[in-house]
């Protein structure tokens, strides 16, 4: 009797422990990692002037100015890039930087990547796909990157697809492969919610509405 006493003693401290941990753990987290990309943001306050900077004007350090001077930079710039003089502009600063044999290489291949992932008609990261990897039988969850892709589409016998597999629970480290598209089977869950997987170790997993069975008819009386 004293046994099974403490046995619900126990089992009721770790339920506790588990719902604390559960409500506490994501906010901590989630304070740490605004709290690092605020303090990388800051760091573009480092552009401004020494006599203009907000400890040298207010006296104090100000968290957060220094992600709102960076997006006041974003804008700015492509507000300058979306006219006529931005564009040439940007067209003789990529000449010049197209002369630097390995700027050149790490330039272009930042920007054609920021352009496929960013671009508006583009279809990387757009489409969550379920594949047989690494053996048939057994499925894994993908990301569709790219579609177009030369050369080994002309040298395949059957359409293919670049694939971005993950890695849990980083999902920004992962490897790529080429699919039939044939083989691929795409879902209907959103890339966040994929991605929420993934991080999760496939513990949270998105819900899927699925359908209702029809109702049968009513037998004839």
């Amino acid at each position: 009797m004293k046994t099974h006493f403490i046995h619900r003693v126990v089992a009721a401290l770790r339920r506790y422990l588990i719902a604390g941990v559960v409500v506490w753990a994501p906010l901590v987290v989630t304070f740490f990692i605004v709290k690092l990309l605020v303090e990388l943001m800051d760091h573009t306050l480092l552009l401004l002037p020494p006599g203009w900077r907000p400890e040298a004007l207010l006296g104090f350090k100000v968290p957060g100015l220094g992600l709102v001077l960076a997006l006041i930079i974003l804008f700015v710039t492509g507000l300058v890039v979306a006219n006529l003089v931005g564009r040439k502009l940007i067209a003789l600063w990529e000449a010049m930087l197209d002369r630097i044999p390995l700027v050149r290489s790490i330039y272009s291949a930042v920007k054609q990547v920021m352009e496929t992932l960013l671009g508006a008609g583009g279809d990387s990261f757009r489409k969550v796909l379920l594949i047989e990897y690494p053996r048939k039988g057994i499925w894994t969850l993908a990301f569709q990157t790219s579609t177009g892709i030369g050369e080994v589409q002309h040298k395949t016998s059957s359409e293919v697809i670049t694939v971005f597999i993950p890695t849990t629970p980083n999902p920004t480290s992962g490897f790529i492969i080429l699919v039939p598209r044939a083989e691929v089977v795409e879902l209907e869950m959103s890339v966040e919610d994929g991605l929420k997987f993934v991080m999760s170790l496939g513990v949270v997993a998105p819900k899927y509405p699925y359908p209702v069975k029809p109702a049968l008819p009513d037998k004839a009386k």
